[in-house]
């Protein structure tokens, strides 16, 4: 049997593997791997039949992926019970590998499995909740060296971060990418709730002028840093401050706090004619869309300004019931 691999652009990989996994020919016996500095190669079991690619290959010598995580506790013993109660999903941020584990028990065995299926990473943590004035996690290191501080790369771009200090968030990957192929160059953007980055990273390197603002103090440091990381330091103006308090004329305005709705008055003020809103916010099942659109009607209305829906999307579950979305909005 021959190994085909479909090649996509790498800020396509996410949805082109659920497209393939949705047309039943996605091989995750394999991994994905680089193809060139644009493109990836995704397993496939055959050319695929709906799902748009640049091309399929065959791969000479796949990696293939290490026994899974059943794998790994059933050779430590595990019972069937306890494998019910095992995380089925986590993150590798950087070095680190981010789990939720609810009940589960036993977990430094965990955690140590997890360690020989990601030799990349060296620390693995605990989840917990966001909590305080600078949304600061919860995290509690599980197994490994305790390192906690590393560099995550995403599309290109390369965020550093220390995951006991401040939040990062892996199921936003596909909306951080999408932000730097909204903008054009030069393109003047107005970013907050800037954190390390997550946003205005990507929009700098597709070359914006990005106004970046954020009050916590260690991820402004962070900001700094990866700035200078990504080499865009002439394209962040970047203030510790909170974005009410900064006097700002954009093109575009990001919004990416869950709370978002509580600064379009801001928002307003700064946004210029003709300009494009993105507003985040975590609403119920049954509120989409209603309760996110109107709330923004409201705000553009009480200025005057009209607004045209350009897009909403959900970004990942929130808890139950409830979704994490954006909004996309131009203001006239």
């Amino acid at each position: 049997m021959r190994d085909l691999a479909a090649v996509v652009e790498k800020s396509r990989a996410e949805d082109a593997i659920d497209d393939l996994i949705s047309e039943g020919v996605y091989d995750d016996s394999r991994k994905v791997c680089e193809h060139d500095e644009e493109t990836v190669e995704l397993p496939v079991t055959r050319k695929p039949k709906t799902t748009p690619v640049l091309d399929v290959i065959e791969q000479d010598t796949p990696e293939r992926r290490r026994p899974d995580l059943e794998a790994h506790l059933r050779a430590r013993g595990w019972s069937d019970d306890e494998l019910a109660r095992a995380p089925n999903s986590w993150a590798v941020v950087g070095s680190v590998v981010l789990v939720q584990f609810g009940d589960c028990p036993r977990r430094e065995e965990v955690g140590e499995a997890l360690l020989e299926l990601h030799s990349e990473a060296d620390t693995v943590l605990a989840r917990g909740g966001i909590s305080g004035e600078h949304r600061e996690p919860e995290v509690t290191v599980v197994a490994g060296s305790g390192d906690t501080e590393t560099v995550h790369t995403e599309h290109g771009t390369k965020y550093a971060l220390d995951l006991r200090e401040v939040m990062f968030a892996p199921g936003n990957q596909r909306e951080r990418a999408r932000m730097g192929e909204m903008v054009d160059p030069d393109e003047r953007v107005l970013d907050m709730f800037a954190g390390i980055g997550y946003f205005t990273l990507p929009m700098a390197r597709a070359g914006a002028q990005v106004t970046a603002v954020e009050r916590n103090p260690t991820a402004f440091r962070f900001l700094l840093e990866n700035a200078v990381l990504n080499d865009v330091t002439d394209r962040i103006d970047a203030y510790r401050a909170d974005c009410r308090d900064v006097d700002a004329s954009a093109e575009r305005v990001v919004m990416g706090y869950y709370e978002a709705h509580e600064y379009l008055d801001t928002a307003m003020a700064a946004l210029e004619s003709s300009g494009v809103l993105h507003v985040h916010e975590t609403a119920p099942e049954n509120q989409l869309w209603e309760r996110p659109i109107e709330r923004i009607r409201d705000a553009v209305g009480d200025r005057g300004r009209e607004i045209e829906i350009l897009d909403r999307r959900r970004v990942k579950s929130h808890s139950e019931g409830v979704w994490h979305v954006v909004v996309d909005a131009r203001v006239e």
